[in-house]
């Protein structure tokens, strides 16, 4: 088993009035060169948590931090328009906060954080202001949750 330290919450960046499968992400990662899927979890709008990739194997979800960590997806993170927004339902809530809690029992020590949390602290004062984000994913800020 390799080491895990780092569990990394993203959206699928779609808009909440579509609807996209694991099948989707599948397709999609492919495109990209990817061998199948880059996330571990996804979670779909009505809280089914669908297996992606197992533990063992490294994902395809945040570079540079993929080795020792474990990607979990939720369907959604844009609103109508198009734009980021924490569009999670109250199902998907449950089942990533169930998720997560499991994942830190198994992997005692994990940070959990964003996807955009990893975006680089280019001013280099310790935080990743909103300005520094390469991306908004997972629409929300992950530090206001309690994962335990």
């Amino acid at each position: 088993m390799r080491e895990i330290n780092l569990i990394v919450i993203h959206c699928s960046a779609t808009r909440v009035d579509r609807d996209i499968t694991a099948q989707d992400i599948n397709s999609a990662h492919k495109v990209r060169g990817f061998s199948s899927w880059g996330y571990h979890y996804y979670i779909r709008k009505n809280g089914k948590v669908e297996p992606m990739r197992s533990h063992d194997e490294v994902g395809a979800h945040a570079r540079g931090y993929n080795a020792k960590s474990l990607g979990i997806c939720y369907e959604g993170g844009l609103d109508t328009n198009g734009k980021p927004a924490d569009t999670r339902t109250l199902s998907q809530q449950i089942a990533l906060h169930s998720l997560v809690s499991k994942l830190l029992k198994e992997f005692p020590g994990c940070k959990v954080v964003g996807h955009r949390d990893l975006s680089p602290d280019k001013n280099y004062n310790g935080i990743i202001e909103p300005s520094e984000r390469v991306k908004e994913c997972p629409c929300f800020n992950t530090a206001d949750e309690t994962w335990e």
